[in-house]
């Protein structure tokens, strides 16, 4: 074989790259009104939204482990495994399924904690004129800076802000293109509980203590739904939130009301936090105030220049390895739009494949800035939250949303980033091993539908207040393992799958093992078993919910059942837990096609209450799993797709991602660009309901509504998933095209088994791909046209669906293939 010397790397970019990441940037021509019309920064720990307002700037502030709350409580439920046996005659004998809800209800455990945020900051300007003239501010994707600039009085002031992750601070300069003309005063305020210092006559703080409880926003049982309670030292953790004031000119003094500065040319300021979190199994008693200083300190030796080529080295050293570039029509006017304003041209029909291409950069924008190796996982906004009971209480929701908030960082590059969630996941074992006791009387470790940063794993609900169609689900933990095997197929790091993700995805099977149970016709199956969030109506007409191996149950343990055994073979041990494993999976209910051509959700095909939810679970087969494919399972495809056309093409925004990478796994691109239209299209007069929401806000966050962050990683990986697919154990390219990306190039994409892959395409057809191997080992290729690998000797397939070609791939080469 030819050895190809060119190769690649993804930390030396060349400059072209730099000139289409420069130009990825969301801007607009006045300040933000609203929470979500600001600009997020975020170094993973340290959130802001920017505001950009003239005469008063505001920076709504997070910080990653900020919650109410302490460590979880044992025995919450001493009562609840009485009640196993019940619920599971009620389904298996009776068929009373309302019997079955009263039963599960006596199982539940409390609610989860809430995220909560920091504070905010506010920069009143003094300004002679407050007509603003040649307005602008931005959002830098390419380089992770917001900037806001506008003239008044004919000075033009420039304020520039970044979220470090090198230096863990929050930096901001302000400058006048006029000497002496910066007069301001700096203040922070806070929605929880605190106090405000002056520490220095350039540094304040403001510190405080969170609630000890915050009930959900949904959940009103009375009066006090936010507790402090100061006894209780495991509660409520501490925080401190500090900023100091840099000048180079110019007046600086602080007092109990803030910092003042006058008659300044520039400054910098820089904004450090920490919090008295130490593990989701131990009292909040970190030193914060040690912590914040240190930080603060550090930052304050360095000058400005070096703090912002620090920043954005380390933030490019991920971003810059992945580029698309999707050819936009011959007359695309809405390419020089602001934001907004391009965001209503595409919401009235406007082709904008940039738009497009942009959204899917911010998605990892979004990834790189809320997820950091050593942090927590990116809860459901990320980190950014500006509520005492935010949405769902902006917690860990693991019946589709954390995991969605990870489906694109193998495939676009950003594998590092999905290591908080690694780290959570063990944490959860732990206390889902407590709970597979305590509630179960079960060996191994379960999770349910929610959990927070303490990794609560129990069925939530305050014992007995949670609707058991989403409260009681116990299929959280399963489904988290698939993230563990995914990292380990696109990296091939057996160091990791042997020493972290085998022994938690056991633990999970072994679970699973203890809660399986044969029905009258000796498969295995879940019982109790639920379709999350979504209800059915039996066979009397009568409304249900927790019903016996739902389809999604029984896929994931499937899945999990398969990686694991797949695991042990690449790992070679347990060759006697591997065959029972193989044994217990050839055993489990199968899938089942329903009378209408769509595939059952529930053991009995039930009637929907809503035929249009927006939970599209039983397709978890399809995507992320991959028991169903359009290339292996045809029938059972094409019941896939009977199922969404019977759903229908609205829903929620995370709904529309999860849809967008459905389609991309049926092969159908124009089907799943439909539903990025929608996905992309403006929230704004959308009605708010779980049908008809979906769609961005002015500043690209998805609404649910309201906002979720999910939405924006789900499409993002959509997009990935209609150009790169590897889920069959070959490299599909290009599998879902759609007629509106008609020419285009991306560079970067991961596929499973560690290869890097660039690929160029016009007219809809494949011109040239580029692949990467970063491991030895066999390297299929499935494409539409017949390629060549100059120097490999190609084994060639050809199949209805194109064509499939075979090489040993080399570590450490790149190969250069053309399409014929």
């Amino acid at each position: 074989m030819k050895r190809i010397l060119f190769c690649f790397t993804f930390v030396i970019v060349p400059a072209v790259m730099f000139a289409q990441q420069h130009q990825l940037k969301l801007w607009y021509k006045q300040p933000a009104k609203e929470w979500t019309e600001a600009l997020p920064l975020g170094n993973g720990r340290l959130g802001a939204m920017v505001y950009g307002g003239v005469g008063e700037e505001h920076l709504q502030l997070n910080e990653g482990t900020l919650w109410s709350g302490g460590p979880v409580k044992a025995n919450i439920n001493p009562d609840a495994p009485k009640y196993l046996a019940a619920v599971r005659d009620a389904l298996l004998k009776k068929q009373d399924y309302a019997e079955a809800i009263k039963l599960a209800k006596k199982m539940q455990g409390l609610y989860t904690e809430s995220y909560l945020p920091l504070g905010d900051l506010y920069i009143k300007q003094q300004l002679k004129d407050t007509a603003q003239l040649n307005y602008y501010r931005d959002l830098d994707i390419g380089r992770a800076v917001a900037t806001t600039r506008f003239t008044s009085n004919g000075v033009t002031y420039t304020r520039t802000m970044f979220s470090s992750a090198p230096d863990q601070v929050i930096v901001l300069r302000f400058t006048a293109d006029k000497p002496g003309q910066l007069n301001l005063k700096i203040a922070a305020n806070s929605l929880l509980h605190h106090q405000i210092k002056q520490n220095s006559r350039t540094v304040m703080a403001l510190s405080g203590k969170a609630p000890s409880h915050v009930d959900p926003v949904y959940y009103n049982p009375n009066n006090h739904p936010i507790e402090y309670n100061d006894a209780d030292k495991c509660t409520g953790m501490r925080f401190v939130l500090k900023y100091k004031v840099i000048n180079e000119d110019g007046r600086v003094l602080a007092d109990s009301s803030g910092i003042s500065v006058n008659g300044a040319s520039s400054l910098m300021l820089l904004v450090s936090a920490a919090t008295s979190f130490n593990g989701f199994d131990k009292c909040p008693d970190k030193d914060e105030q040690l912590i914040a200083d240190s930080y603060l300190a550090k930052a304050a030796a360095k000058p400005y220049a070096t703090l912002l080529a620090a920043h954005i080295a380390d933030y490019q050293k991920y971003f810059n390895r992945v580029t698309l570039n999707l050819q936009p029509p011959a007359k695309n006017t809405n390419a020089g739009l602001p934001t907004n304003e391009r965001i209503n041209g595409y919401t009235a029909g406007a082709a904008d494949p940039g738009y497009e291409s942009l959204y899917f950069q911010y998605g990892r924008y979004l990834l790189i800035s809320s997820s950091r190796p050593g942090g927590v996982p990116a809860n459901l906004q990320g980190i950014w939250n500006n509520e005492m009971r935010p949405p769902w209480s902006s917690n860990y929701t693991i019946n589709i949303n954390t995991q969605m908030n990870y489906w694109p960082a193998e495939v676009t590059n950003l594998s590092e980033m999905h290591k908080p969630l690694f780290g959570f996941i063990k944490d959860l074992s732990v206390t889902g091993k407590t709970t597979a006791r305590q509630f179960y009387n079960m060996k191994g470790w379960v999770a349910h539908h929610n959990t927070d940063i303490w990794a609560i794993s129990n069925p939530v609900g305050d014992k007995g207040q949670g609707d058991p169609k989403w409260a009681n689900w116990n299929m959280g933990g399963n489904w988290l393992c698939r993230h563990l095997w995914e990292h380990y197929l696109y990296t091939n790091d057996k160091k990791f799958l042997k020493q972290d993700a085998y022994p938690l995805m056991k633990g999970a099977a072994e679970f699973c093992l203890n809660w399986l149970v044969e029905d009258q016709n000796g498969y295995l199956v879940s019982v109790p078993s639920l379709s999350p969030e979504n209800d059915f109506i039996d066979e009397n007409g009568k409304k249900g919910e927790v019903s016996v191996a739902t389809t999604m149950d029984m896929s994931i343990i499937y899945d999990l059942f398969t990686n694991l055994i797949d695991a042990s073979k690449a790992l070679g041990i347990d060759p006697e837990f591997r065959a029972m494993l193989v044994a217990k999976r050839s055993k489990l209910y199968p899938l089942h096609i329903g009378k209408l051509g769509n595939l059952q959700e529930w053991y009995k095909d039930f009637k929907d209450v809503d035929p249009h939810h927006r939970h599209v679970s039983h397709l978890y087969g399809l995507y992320p799993g991959s028991q169903i494919s359009a290339l292996n399972t045809p029938a059972f495809a094409d019941a896939a797709r009977k199922t969404l056309e019977i759903r229908g093409d609205d829903g929620t925004g995370w709904s529309l991602a999860w849809k967008v990478n459905f389609w991309a796994r049926l092969l159908d691109g124009n089907h799943a660009h439909t539903i990025i239209r929608e996905l992309l299209k403006s929230s704004l007069g959308a009605q708010e309901d779980i049908h008809h929401g979906g769609g961005v806000y002015p500043n690209m966050f998805d609404s649910h509504p309201p906002f979720q962050i999910d939405g924006n990683f789900g499409g993002t990986a959509g997009m990935a998933e209609m150009l790169l697919q590897s889920q069959l154990k070959e490299i599909h390219l290009l599998p879902a095209l759609p007629d509106a990306w008609g020419a285009g190039d991306v560079k970067g994409l991961k596929a499973r088994g560690n290869f890097s892959v660039d690929i160029k395409w016009a007219n809809k057809k494949l011109v040239s791909a580029k692949i990467s191997a970063q491991n030895a080992g066999l390297c299929k290729i499935r494409t539409a046209e017949k390629i060549e690998i100059k120097g490999v000797k190609l084994k060639v397939q050809q199949t209805s669906k194109g064509y499939v070609s075979s090489f040993t791939a080399k570590k450490g080469n790149t190969y250069v293939l053309n399409a014929l």
